[in-house]
């Protein structure tokens, strides 16, 4: 995608582009200040994802048996700490790590009691995942965007269900697919039957 070289007071004329455009567009259209940031963070991002992973969920190794089950279905995966440690690494060499990071404050959201908490932790999740502003920015249809836009007035533990169901979905269609297909999930899957049929 290419961007104009102009001022922030310029925009280059082109039948497609309103004169003047303002810096809320949604794409890179125009050159104005906040896409030169939204771009600056965008890669910014992208080069600290392959740091090492922070706040994994501690897990015990799993076992060649419970390996073998996450290519049952995605929902086994999903259950399992060891398998969403594992499949977290496998989002982040496709930079998409962002997707399960978002699911997984969903689900802490839900089992939050306190309203201050459930305030405090949605706007957290609002902030980091559904800002157009933020670089880890889930990907979610407008109609899902306008739910939460109405439902942050008054935040609840299900504010992000909507969104989390569309990524759940999309992580499942689209992500686990290639998962199983990866290097990183075959040689775990060596590595547990070796270690299985020593033992």
């Amino acid at each position: 995608m290419s961007r104009h070289e102009a001022s922030p007071t310029t925009v280059q004329p082109a039948s497609n582009h309103r004169p003047n455009a303002c810096c809320f567009c949604w794409c890179c259209c125009c050159s104005c200040s906040w896409n030169e940031d939204r771009e600056r963070a965008w890669r910014a991002s992208r080069e600290t994802k392959l740091e090492p992973i922070p706040n994994c969920e501690a897990c015990a190794r799993p076992t060649a048996e419970e390996v073998r089950g996450w290519a049952q279905s995605f929902e086994k995966l999903m259950k399992s700490p060891a398998g969403r440690n594992v499949f977290r690494e496998f989002l982040r060499t496709e930079y998409s790590e962002e997707n399960l990071l978002f699911w997984l404050a969903c689900e802490e959201l839900k089992g939050e009691c306190n309203k201050h908490s459930i305030d405090e932790k949605a706007r957290t999740i609002y902030e980091d995942y559904i800002s157009i502003l933020s670089p880890k920015e889930v990907s979610l249809d407008s109609r899902v965007r306008e739910v939460i836009n109405c439902k942050m007035q008054e935040p609840s533990s299900h504010t992000f269900d909507d969104a989390q169901l569309q990524i759940y979905t999309l992580m499942h269609r689209d992500s686990y697919p290639r998962f199983l297909n990866s290097a990183i999930y075959k040689a775990l899957l060596q590595g547990a039957s070796r270690s299985s049929s020593e033992s």
